[in-house]
Order: structure tokens, then sequence, then C-alpha cells
């Protein structure tokens, strides 16, 4: 007998309940992330002021963060569209979490190697695949 460290994918059964906790979650990410932008702007000013650093490499470095975070924006918008198109009933990968499984001498390794599934609904483990 030997154990192994096998990845298990874990899926969410989108649900009324599910879909208004992911699009809670997408929205305060969202605002999260501009809050970021305007805490970065506010600061960019107010270093501006001081004249301690090249203005110029400031901006860049203060634009750069902004601009990825409004990529970030961008995408947790596009992932709040995809939630309001996805029927009741579908499954979304919700994560992946690390299991112990147990193989033996003269186990069929096809069904000891495949990738695991739990299938989870409004919080409740419904479906181990």
């Amino acid at each position: 007998m030997m154990q192994l460290i096998q990845t298990v994918v874990v899926k969410q059964i989108l649900t009324e309940n599910s879909k208004q906790q992911l699009f809670d979650q997408y929205q305060d990410r969202r605002r999260q992330l501009q809050k970021e932008c305007d805490q970065l702007q506010f600061e960019l000013k107010r270093l501006e002021k001081t004249k301690t650093f090249s203005p110029g490499k400031l901006k860049q470095h203060f634009e750069n963060e902004v601009q990825m975070r409004k990529e970030k924006i961008k995408l947790v918008e596009f992932q709040m569209e995809q939630l309001h198109i996805l029927p009741l009933g579908s499954e979304l990968k919700e994560k992946e979490v690390q299991a112990l499984v147990e193989v033996n001498i003269g186990d069929v390794w096809d069904d000891s190697s495949r990738q695991p599934t739990i299938i989870i609904k409004d919080g409740i483990i419904e479906d181990i695949r």
C-alpha cells in the first residue's frame, strides 16, 4: 500500500444563493481595486508636490500600478457579466485542493490516477466523482 498526493477539483453548483454571493464578492473586489486606483492617484499628486523624486519615473510607476488595477477591474466586470449569463445549475470550478489517495498492488492505474471532483451546492458537499 502507498499513499499519493492528488489534486482534487472543487466545483460549485450555481444556485440563486451562490450566484448572489459570487456577485457580491466580485462587487467587493471591484470596489477595492477602484479604491486602490484612487489612493494611488492621490499619493502621486502628494509626492509630485514634494519634488523629492524624478517626476517622469514617479508618474510612470504610478501609471503602471493604476493600469494593472484597471485591467483587473475589467476582468472582474467580465466575470460579473459571465455570471449573469450562466444558468442556475451550472458547475463552476471554485478551487483545487490536495488529497491523499491510497493505491495498492493490483489496482488499475487509470482508476487511481483520474482526477476526482467534489461538487458543492450552497456550502454542502452534494457529490464526489
